[in-house]
């Protein structure tokens, strides 16, 4: 008799605590932390795994006040203690976050965008002389000219459709990632791809205006060169 009321008062525990954890999580979600943190701790202390690992998820770092990664870690290892499965799984993501530290701080603050702008996309500014005045020159430079156009359009199509520079982020490395690490990567990124954006503008103004300059001194030398060998000619017509 003695084990069945006990038994009966082992059940009755049980779902007084999963209604307070009910209660618990729906003060969470109405972003009642003071209350919710009580209750949470309350049940934490009288060993319910599941609130242990919701008060190290609100430790963590939540709108539920500044972060305590002590007692959320200490509440974390108690939860995985008891066999909770997302606190087991949370120390499993812990351990590949650490592995993988050197990955995701590049993504956050060390990507330059080299390989957007190198290989087939490599474009380097052709020189120009002041003018040309031979025609082989001028076809040559006229040739350079256009292939460098082709590579730059090249590279600018490459570069548009890069961006978002989020989907460079390996997936493995992106699933470990903090809501907070993404939106700090989303916006470092965001500066790379303007920084590159706002470099190739500044080389392409560069170029076309070295290239009017050329083409302006040259056309002028060749209208003038032409207009001396037609008087010349008629010169040489009239004798």
């Amino acid at each position: 008799m003695k084990k069945t009321l006990f038994c009966l008062s082992l059940l009755l525990c049980g779902a007084v605590h999963a209604d307070e954890l009910a209660n618990a999580n729906a003060l969470v979600a109405k972003k009642s932390y003071p209350q919710a943190l009580q209750l949470l701790t309350k049940l934490a202390n009288a060993g319910n795994a599941d609130a242990q690992y919701r008060l190290s998820e609100l430790y963590a770092g939540s709108d539920a006040g500044p972060a305590d990664p002590a007692k959320a870690e200490a509440w974390l290892q108690k939860a995985a203690a008891k066999g909770n499965k997302e606190a087991l799984a949370a120390q499993e993501r812990a351990k590949q976050r650490a592995a993988r530290r050197v990955d995701i701080d590049y993504w956050l603050s060390q990507y330059d965008g080299s390989e957007l702008k190198s290989g087939q996309y490599a474009c380097p500014a052709p020189r120009f002389p002041e003018l040309s005045k031979q025609t082989d020159e001028i076809e040559r430079i006229g040739a350079r000219m256009t292939q460098w156009e082709d590579c730059f359009n090249a590279f600018a199509r490459n570069l548009n459709a890069s961006a978002p520079l989020t989907q460079r982020i390996p997936k493995d490395v992106a699933a470990l990632m903090t809501k907070d690490e993404m939106a700090k990567a989303t916006a470092y990124l965001a500066g790379v791809h303007s920084r590159l954006a706002t470099d190739a503008k500044v080389v392409s103004k560069l170029v076309l205006a070295d290239f009017d300059a050329w083409n302006s001194a040259t056309s002028a030398y060749v209208t003038e060169h032409n207009l001396i060998v037609k008087e010349a000619k008629k010169v040489g017509a009239t004798e």
